[in-house]
């Protein structure tokens, strides 16, 4: 009989509901780690299956949502570093990389070790296929600039800057599932439920 097993992993995951996206600026709508990594998982998922589909890509996009789900998951002890202060220097950039690398050590431990091997390549960015990374990027960016979009539809301008910045590093990426999804999926982002309705 297994000795009993027990873990305070999830409890940790749980906590992410609480850890509060944008902290430097005043948010419309407040938004949260847990609901954002649930929105790059399904944008990342898509993006994935552009490639597939449309050109040519190979990738494994069930393997890169579940990894798109874990993507923030150091936020629950580290917090949410705002971008500007991130890499507002190479020092703060770096010291920044050593705590999040800190922290996932830190994440992992707290699982079953059976289960270890099998969340590394989940919870260590280094672990993960390089295309598998550059699509879950993406789909932060894309995530980014879609709360930019409604905050902006909110009339709150706090998000203007950041909305200018994030569609020029996205209007500048290379992948072309990113162009495919901004053109066919991104528009309709801004529209009210009634104008939901109406394009059906």
């Amino acid at each position: 009989m297994n000795k009993e097993i027990t873990s305070s992993f999830y409890a940790y995951l749980s906590r992410l509901r609480w850890i509060k996206r944008w902290g430097l600026k005043r948010n419309a709508h407040a938004e949260n780690v847990m609901e954002h990594s649930w929105e790059v998982s399904v944008i990342a998922h898509t993006l994935a299956l552009i490639k597939n589909r449309y050109y040519g890509g190979t990738v494994d996009a069930n393997a890169i949502a579940t990894a798109a789900l874990y993507h923030d998951i150091t936020e629950v002890i580290t917090g949410d570093l705002p971008t500007p202060i991130k890499y507002h220097s190479q020092e703060i950039s770096a010291a920044y990389k050593r705590i999040e690398h800190q922290a996932e050590i830190e994440l992992l431990a707290l699982l079953p070790v059976e289960l270890q091997a099998d969340f590394q390549v989940l919870i260590h960015h280094d672990r993960m296929p390089p295309e598998h990374v550059q699509i879950i990027k993406a789909a932060d960016k894309i995530s980014a600039y879609l709360k930019c979009q409604a905050e902006l539809k909110a009339g709150n301008l706090e998000f203007e800057t950041a909305a200018a910045q994030l569609a020029l590093t996205i209007g500048a990426s290379e992948q072309p599932e990113v162009s495919f999804f901004m053109k066919a999926f991104a528009p309709s982002c801004g529209l009210t439920l009634d104008g939901l309705m109406k394009t059906y």
